[in-house]
């Protein structure tokens, strides 16, 4: 008889054996390896769908397309009144004043009866003999009408007109109407033609108007593969994970592994053979995916590089392989390699799911109850972990992660430089709230010192007697009450770029946006900071807001400094902030966004509705007080933001150029 192999020869043939024998399984598995192989083709479809169903609902706007040459609209009509969005019936498709005048109702006449496609009956329009008695019938008669023709006849050859139209758009199942668009703009057409063709004496003269949108790129659309994608991508992993855990636990079960084991199996020919058949496997799983990925058209698949998605995809499902094999939670391990390892949420989701699918493996199995969570799982023979202690786990590592989040938050600078110190919690005033003033610029500076103030004289005369005056009142350490904000050398300045080399550190040189601000706000006083863009103004605003961070002088807002966190905290509590940029919640309401802001000033529960209600009618948003702010045209944006800074009657409201 031949001496058996041994060492190296015979991990390898074991290896060999092992793989031939998940290849057969498989393959007499048809059904479950088509699935771990084919569920990304059922994923991606369902993907596709979601994005169609969204191109569906978007398919009327030109928004998300490129649009070199924009074909031309000639002469929209004036359309019926039932075409509008909420209209109360009976309505009327036009009203119009002036009806004192032969002329002018020729005029009219020639609008109805030569609307493109459509001649307007006689009871589809109301006349009036002025502009106040339209605007007292709109008024009566809300939602009837969607715009009115204002004419007046100066002499025989001039003849002015207006238009008046509702500019708040309506929305309707996810679409919202144009009324500028829709209204406005084939009412001016109709009155400019029939006004040229009455003037001129000539009923068929040709005026025709082509209008055209700008030809623009696309702008983002959403994306179902990026939105969501990571869930289904998820769930063609898990997949291939459940039958690993399947077919890893039959042997268990069944204690086939514990018979190979006896016959001499290593377990590393063991685990080697599983993670290169699941490796496989899941190679050829993520190379469908991409491929479907790139059948249905998908420019998330088309546009990267299809190595670079396939390597994502292929690491990504690989690594939910490696913790099935019992690393490393076993016997064979300590329990500090066990810690370390739980340390990663991801690798206790694997065990956990390893304990319950044990746990339920067959019919007859109890699953794990709740009183039993601390003991360990059905067909768990080892028993090195329990479900309790996943949950100790995932708590502990969960609060790691908020403390380590929390404090990278801190010292990491933020867009506007704005970070503490790396031991910022060590200092008493940071706990207390009496201390602890921000720091700015990077952790690894190469210096801490900041650059002295530029020393610039002011040419204008005023300016100069203004600061003279800011600066004599700050020696002397007065305070006028009647003085809102008091600017005392207000200086920011932004550090150079740095590179730090082998055992040298090169920084170029810093860029002061404000060289010593000395200016006084009087109380109850409209006070414009005005120049020219890069000249600091929004830069001085979000100084005074808390923003951004002040590298020198300093700031009074009502006799509290901008340099202190008492100081900017009770600064917060009386001034309203209009950003230079709308800072809003897309899926939230104007009146959403007014009654979060009025709670977070402070204003009683009681009042809230009915002061979010007056500042939507004093911006003129009260029919869009329900409609998303992400629908709202850029104005109607900034009218909810100038509303929103107004909330709570504060002591000072900065605007930051609030018309758009």
């Amino acid at each position: 008889m031949e001496p058996l192999v041994s060492g190296f020869p015979l991990l390898a043939q074991q290896f060999k054996s092992l793989f031939r024998k998940n290849l057969i399984l498989s393959w007499r598995s048809k059904r479950s390896t088509s699935l771990q192989l084919f569920s990304s083709a059922f994923f991606i479809f369902l993907i596709f769908c979601i994005q169609k169903a969204l191109d569906a609902r978007f398919n009327t706007t030109t928004a998300f397309d490129n649009v070199f040459d924009p074909v031309a609209l000639v002469s929209p009509p004036i359309p019926p009144c039932e075409d509008k969005f909420y209209t109360r019936l009976p309505c009327f498709d036009f009203v119009w004043s002036g009806n004192a005048s032969s002329k002018i109702g020729l005029i009219v006449s020639s609008i109805m009866a030569n609307n493109p496609g459509r001649p307007i009956p006689s009871d589809k329009v109301m006349s009036f003999g002025t502009t106040s008695e339209v605007d007292d019938w709109l008024f009566s008669n809300p939602m009837t009408c969607p715009g009115a023709l204002h004419f007046s006849e100066r002499n025989a050859t001039v003849i002015t007109y207006g238009v008046q139209t509702n500019s708040t758009a309506v929305g309707k199942q996810g679409h919202f109407e144009d009324p500028t668009f829709k209204f406005q703009i084939p009412l001016q057409i109709a009155a400019e033609r029939e006004i040229a063709r009455s003037l001129i004496e000539d009923p068929n003269f040709s005026w025709v108007v082509n209008l055209k949108e700008f030809a623009h790129p696309a702008v983002a659309t959403f994306s179902a593969v990026a939105t969501v994608g990571p869930t289904f991508f998820l769930a063609i992993a898990m997949f291939g994970f459940v039958f690993q855990i399947s077919s890893l636990i039959t042997e268990k079960e069944l204690k086939l592994r514990q018979a190979m084991t006896m016959m001499g199996l290593y377990d590393t020919a063991y685990w080697f053979s599983w993670l290169m058949w699941e490796g496989i496997i899941t190679l050829i799983s993520s190379l469908l995916t991409v491929l479907f990925g790139m059948m249905f058209q998908f420019d998330f698949f088309l546009h990267n590089n299809f190595g670079v998605v396939f390597l994502f995809f292929f690491i990504f499902q690989l690594n939910m392989i490696i913790t099935q094999f019992g690393f490393p939670y076993s016997t064979d391990y300590s329990r500090t390699y066990r810690a370390i390892w739980s340390v990663f949420p991801p690798n206790l989701l694997a065990e956990g799911l390893t304990l319950l699918s044990g746990a339920t493996a067959t019919p007859l199995d109890p699953g794990i109850s709740w009183s039993r969570r601390g003991k360990c799982a059905p067909n768990d023979t080892e028993c090195v972990i329990t479900i309790n202690d996943i949950y100790i786990w995932l708590i502990s590592t969960f609060l790691v992660w908020f403390v380590l989040a929390i404090y990278f938050d801190n010292i990491i600078p933020n867009s506007s430089g704005v970070r503490k110190s790396v031991f910022y919690f060590l200092n008493p005033g940071y706990w207390t709230g009496k201390g602890g003033k921000v720091a700015e610029g990077g952790i690894c500076s190469c210096t801490r010192s900041v650059p002295p103030p530029e020393d610039v004289t002011p040419d204008d005369e005023d300016v100069h007697e203004e600061e003279n005056t800011v600066k004599q009142a700050a020696s002397e350490g007065e305070v006028d009450t009647n003085i809102a904000v008091q600017i005392r050398g207000l200086v920011k300045m932004y550090p150079g770029t740095t590179k730090i080399g082998c055992c040298k550190c090169e920084k170029t040189s810093h860029y002061h946006a404000l060289k010593g601000l000395w200016v006084n706000v009087a109380k109850d006083h409209l006070f414009c900071l005005l120049g020219p863009n890069g000249a600091g103004k929004t830069t001085a605003i979000n100084c005074l807001t808390g923003i951004t961070p002040v590298t020198a002088g300093d700031a009074l807002i009502y006799g509290c400094s901008v340099r202190s966190s008492v100081g900017m905290s009770n600064i917060r509590r009386i001034i309203g902030v209009c950003p230079q940029f709308d800072i809003l919640w897309d899926a939230l309401s104007g009146q959403d966004h007014l009654h979060l802001f009025a709670s977070i000033k402070g204003l009683p529960p009681a009042s809230i509705n009915s002061v979010a209600q007056k500042s939507l009618a004093e911006v003129m948003l009260t029919e869009a007080a329900k409609i998303r702010a992400g629908s709202y045209s850029g104005g109607m944006k900034r009218r909810l933001s100038v509303a929103i800074a107004l909330i709570g009657d504060p002591k000072l409201v900065i605007l930051d150029e609030p018309v758009c």
